[in-house]
């Protein structure tokens, strides 16, 4: 008997629900389980920067510029829930207000120039601003910056309502949600290949299985007897009080660029500033791999004010009503697994996008949907190939 289901998808983040979105949108029978819920993980513990600023030429720029282009047209897409015509963008909170990246001094105004030039022979929209321009961009900007870029292309979401809305979408095409159920197996055949798998409550059969389990997406790997190098890298926002529009766009000092593209696992962090439609202004961000440690560090918070105070001095006299953490999916190249994994046949990666997961969700999505169908990509995959690590299928036969 055939299955119910043609794919699993591990994962209600907003990776795994673009991903249920454009696979039911091709039409196949889908399933996502969860552990928790909705944006349960690193999803709901992200700011929703949908960014090409911070990223050189090469295989996540065009990644990144392919999802700015859906996360336009989804945001004119009139979905399940959403108030009114054409209103998914409304519902997320999309906002394509852009970004500013901006240096203290001549010598990182001579970095940034160079890197934008780079970044335009792909694509990438990048103005500059003299230092003395920039309060007509940012009238609370600190005065004695030396300039900076201007990227139209930024954009922002709220991102477990992206998240909650892509699954919602594709609940009204068909799919079925299943949370508050951990995997517990995916199941092969003796070759390896994927039968499907089981929950706490329940056995899911399905040809295909895409794990989108983001930070715990080796986990899941490993249950399907491979091997995938997913390691945590814990950052930190605060959150200040509710303020008139004070920031307008996702403003970010230029060192920002080097601290997302280092591997190193010690402390770094850098001026990340940015307002949000219901008043408070977001702060970041650091990053460090200190495995799950959940701990408040009350060193990482004092970094983050003192950086976002020096770059708007109107900030030293706000609030900070809370602050929270969250963990990024990281692979040693800092590129994502996405798409077929041969050591398993049927299995799917969908993960490993360390803090640019919600910007590059639809693609990734669009992505897993042609490889499940047989159509097209509408980029190369193979730089995100899910078996360039190594690391040979367990040999355990049928699970």
């Amino acid at each position: 008997m055939r299955s119910p289901h043609d794919v699993v998808v591990i994962g209600a983040g907003v990776v795994g629900a673009a991903c249920a979105y454009y696979a039911t949108l091709a039409g196949l029978r889908v399933a996502v389980v969860d552990r928790g819920p909705v944006a349960g993980g690193t999803t709901g513990a992200g700011e929703g920067n949908l960014l090409v600023s911070d990223k050189e030429p090469g295989p996540e720029l065009d990644l990144a510029l392919l999802s700015t282009r859906l996360w336009r047209e989804l945001a004119d897409t009139a979905g399940p829930g959403a108030p009114g015509p054409g209103t998914l963008g409304a519902a997320t909170e999309y906002e394509p207000k852009g970004g500013l990246v901006v240096a203290r001094d001549p010598a990182g105004m001579e970095l940034l120039r160079r890197f934008a030039a780079e970044q335009a022979t792909a694509g990438v929209e990048a103005a500059e601003v003299k230092g003395g321009e920039l309060g007509e961009l940012e009238p609370h900007l600190a005065a004695d910056l030396a300039g900076g870029f201007h990227y139209p292309q930024d954009a922002q979401v709220q991102p477990a309502l992206a998240a909650a809305h892509l699954l919602r979408a594709a609940r009204a095409g068909g799919a079925e949600l299943i949370l508050g159920e951990a995997v517990r197996a995916v199941r092969t055949r003796s070759d390896g290949s994927v039968l499907g798998v089981t929950t706490e409550r329940r056995r899911l059969d399905a040809p295909a299985v895409v794990n989108a389990a983001g930070t715990w997406g080796g986990e899941v790997a490993r249950l399907a007897g491979v091997e995938l190098p997913v390691l945590p890298r814990r950052g930190f926002v605060l959150v200040t009080e509710p303020l008139p529009r004070i920031v307008r766009h996702k403003v970010y000092a230029a060192d920002y660029v080097a601290d997302v593209a280092s591997g190193s696992a010690a402390l770094q962090s850098s001026a990340v500033v940015e307002g949000t439609p219901g008043g408070p202004v977001l702060i970041g961000a650091s990053r460090e791999r200190v495995g799950f440690d959940r701990t408040l560090s009350v060193e990482v918070l004092r970094r983050l004010a003192g950086n976002a105070a020096a770059l708007f001095p109107v900030l030293r006299t706000v609030a900070v009503q809370r602050a929270y953490r969250g963990f990024r999916p990281y692979l040693p190249d800092h590129l994502p697994a996405i798409g077929a994994d041969p050591r398993a046949p049927g299995l799917y990666h969908a993960c490993g996008h360390e803090g640019a997961g919600i910007g590059l969700a639809p693609a990734t999505g669009r992505l897993i949907a042609a490889q499940l169908t047989g159509a097209v990509p509408e980029l190369d995959p193979s730089p995100f190939r899910p078996d360039r690590f190594g690391g040979r299928p367990a040999p355990e036969g049928e699970a």
